[in-house]
């Protein structure tokens, strides 16, 4: 893992639940109020600094994987 701010980790983490409870890149950006590219490279380097996909997508869907699931899990 990566050496990072806690509150930039914090942030990191605070996009993925919100990306979980959402359920796409769309709406959880809306929520956020920020670009679908920016959530997406958010997630992508929560991704690189974790070493474990956490989302899983397609041009259509977006899922959390096995990790990602736990993570959230012990988020909330």
């Amino acid at each position: 893992m990566k050496e990072m701010k806690t509150d930039t980790l914090g942030d990191h983490l605070h996009w993925l639940t919100v990306l979980a409870e959402q359920g796409s890149f769309t709406r959880a950006a809306e929520r956020l109020d920020v670009s679908k590219a920016a959530m997406s490279q958010k997630i992508k380097e929560l991704e690189e600094m974790a070493g474990v996909l956490l989302v899983q997508r397609t041009t259509r869907s977006v899922r959390l994987t096995s990790a990602g699931e736990k993570l959230v899990e012990e988020l909330r």
